[in-house]
């Protein structure tokens, strides 16, 4: 969209995923800049650096979002990638109460 190409609505809601996860998983932003025009540049060239900390997973997952041309991202379908099945709650119930609670009638 910053280049003024056409809209590809799931490909960027995917790039925009991306910058959430890197968001979350880094701690800040993975395209900062002061100057606007440096930040668009950044964007557009898929500027940027993980750390060091992240898994070989999480690096791998990120480089597939930030591709800056839309029909060679990671599609839909693909992210369901082993990053996410390392991160999978014990139980299904994800601490909701699956029992109805009880209430004394007197």
């Amino acid at each position: 969209m910053i280049a003024g190409n056409r809209y590809h609505g799931l490909a960027s809601d995917i790039w925009s995923i991306g910058v959430v996860l890197y968001a979350m998983l880094c701690g800040f932003l993975p395209y900062e800049d002061q100057k606007t025009s440096d930040l668009y540049k950044k964007i557009l060239s898929a500027d940027y650096t993980l750390p060091k900390f992240l898994s070989p997973e999480a690096r791998d997952i990120l480089a597939k979002i930030f591709v800056t041309n839309p029909e060679h991202r990671i599609d839909i379908e693909s992210l369901r990638h082993p990053f996410y099945q390392l991160y999978q709650p014990e139980s299904n119930n994800f601490g909701f109460h699956t029992k109805k609670p009880t209430v004394n009638s007197k």
